[in-house]
This record gives structure tokens, C-alpha cells and sequence, in this order.
């Protein structure tokens, strides 16, 4: 239980380091979460400081995720000998909580989806590019990326299910998956006022 609560403690601390929002600060001086969709995620960091910015933000969120896997991994080898994959599913959870609700931004973070890819990342690399292409496809397609983080939770779902990852992986795996369509919500709203701007409009934008 002790392994598990630092475990817990390391990912959560990992998530905190927002690279959208330091760079938002640190270059442009502003809030990220005070412009487009009010948080400090890589999409809202594409759409309001530019793709490049970004695509940035999104392998900085990915990072995170798998350097605080690898450091579980190296942390605790006997754990994954017994365990299977339940620390990393523990460890990428803490991770995604860290980067939506971090302690120092008073718990308004972003919505955690590069997070979840680099979890499954971590479980296998494979798993990993294929949910960024389900992600790229799928947003390409339907114009929103909403839709290409509905394709990743169903990946992340299916591939538990798939490998018998067992059942607290299973359950971390559905619980992340509603947190992440929670957090999506007001998206799937704007999308039905048709207020929403999509991944044409944001790329017709850039300079």
C-alpha cells in the first residue's frame, strides 16, 4: 500500500508541471486559462498561442507521463513482477489528476488526454502511436478532436480488456475514461451550438 501511495505521489507531481501554462507566463506573459476554452491544455494552447505551441505542449504532456512510468518502473521492478501493469495504470491516473487539477493552480489544470497517451505509451509503444493515430484520424475526419479523445478512452478501455490487464486496471481505465468525457463536456456543448472551433478553423487561423 505504501509503494502504491508514492507511486501515487510521483505521478501526481509529474502532472503538475504544465508546460502550457509556464510558457503561456513565461513568453506571452498571460494565463492560458484566461483565453479559448479556459484551461491549460495543448489543444486550448493550439488554438490560443499557435499549433506549433501546441504540438509542443502535447509532447511535453506526453513526456511527463512517461518519464513518471519510467521512474516507477525503475523504482519498483518487484511491484511489476507481481502487479502486472497496475502500477502504471496507477501511476498515469496520478499523472492525468496532476495535469487537471495541479495544487498550485488551484486545481484548474487541463484535461488530460496527452497524459493518457503517454500511459498507454508506457505500457507499450505500439499501444502508444496507435492512439496517436486513433487520435489524428479521427480528429481529421470530424473536424474536432473531441472525438479523437473518445476513440483514445475507447482504446484505453479495449486494450485492458484485450490484454487482461486485470480488473483495478480495468476500473482506473473506465474511471479516467469518464473523468476525461466530464472534463469534456462543455466541448460536446459548443460542438451542438456549433460554437466550437475546429481543427480547420484553427489551422485557417495560424499567421
Amino acid at each position: 500500500m505504501l509503494s502504491y501511495l508514492v507511486i501515487i505521489i510521483i505521478g501526481y507531481l509529474f502532472g503538475c508541471i504544465q508546460s502550457a501554462y509556464i510558457y503561456g507566463r513565461a513568453v506571452k506573459k498571460v494565463d492560458i486559462r484566461t483565453l479559448g476554452q479556459k484551461n491549460a491544455g495543448a489543444t486550448n494552447a493550439a488554438q490560443s498561442l499557435g499549433i506549433s505551441i501546441g504540438v509542443i505542449v502535447v509532447i511535453l504532456d506526453i513526456l511527463k507521463a512517461v518519464a513518471a512510468a519510467a521512474l516507477v518502473k525503475y523504482l519498483f521492478p518487484q511491484l511489476m513482477e507481481t502487479d502486472g501493469m497496475l502500477p502504471i495504470y496507477v501511476s498515469g491516473a496520478s499523472v492525468v489528476l496532476g495535469h487537471n487539477y495541479p495544487f498550485f493552480m488551484n486545481f484548474k489544470g487541463g484535461k488530460g488526454t496527452a497524459s493518457t497517451v503517454g500511459m498507454l505509451f508506457s505500457i507499450n509503444m505500439m499501444l502508444g502511436a496507435l492512439s496517436m493515430l486513433v487520435i489524428l484520424v479521427l480528429t481529421i475526419v470530424t473536424d474536432y478532436i473531441v472525438f479523437g479523445t473518445l476513440g483514445l478512452l475507447l482504446l484505453l478501455i479495449g486494450t485492458t480488456i484485450f490484454y487482461d490487464f486485470g480488473l483495478p486496471s480495468l476500473v482506473i481505465a473506465i474511471l479516467l475514461s469518464l473523468q476525461s468525457i466530464y472534463k469534456h463536456l462543455p466541448n460536446f456543448k459548443r460542438i451542438l451550438r456549433k460554437e466550437e472551433k475546429g481543427l480547420r478553423a484553427t489551422i485557417k487561423k495560424q499567421p
